[in-house]
């Protein structure tokens, strides 16, 4: 079952506040995706955002490498790190909703590669967190994944997976 080895804990903010909370989550342009998008743009890297012609809307595509980076939030898509627990509130609900995002992502990553693309997976605790990756090291790594035109891979922070391919 999704979250069963975390730890639950009661929400400290009232039903209200966490209402407000969680509607000010963006889907686009967050804080990850941001400092992924500056940093491979500084390198010379040049992209298009949020193609809604591809499965799963990635965040960026880079046509000429046939590349495609999803910069995913460990909680939004259940990522096995100590950045996701499952609400101790309405916990069927996120358990449900969860497994759906997971779901939807494993379907869209085997459509984006089925048309011939190479997708990477960047975690939101390789950016955040006690293991959070250096900056400039996270950068080179994606950067060389890019133009080496290695195979899907995902970068987590040191807890997680390690970039494949």
């Amino acid at each position: 079952m999704l979250g069963d080895a975390k730890a639950s804990r009661a929400d400290p903010l009232t039903p209200a506040q966490r209402r407000l909370c969680m509607s000010r989550i963006r889907a686009a342009d967050t804080r990850p995706e941001m400092i992924v998008r500056r940093g491979l743009h500084a390198l010379g890297l040049r992209y298009r955002l949020h193609d809604r012609q591809l499965p799963g809307t990635p965040d960026l595509v880079f046509p000429v490498y046939r590349a495609v980076i999803f910069v995913h939030g460990c909680f939004w898509h259940g990522h096995d790190c100590p950045l996701f627990r499952v609400p101790a509130t309405r916990t069927e609900f996120w358990t449900a909703k969860i497994s759906r995002n997971r779901e939807r992502d494993r379907d869209a990553l085997a459509a984006v590669i089925d048309q011939g693309w190479r997708p990477l997976i960047i975690w939101e605790c390789a950016m955040r967190g006690r293991a959070r990756l250096p900056e400039e090291i996270l950068l080179a790594q994606v950067h060389r994944w890019i133009v080496e035109r290695q195979n899907a891979a995902e970068i987590a922070g040191a807890w997680g997976a390690e970039p494949t391919g």
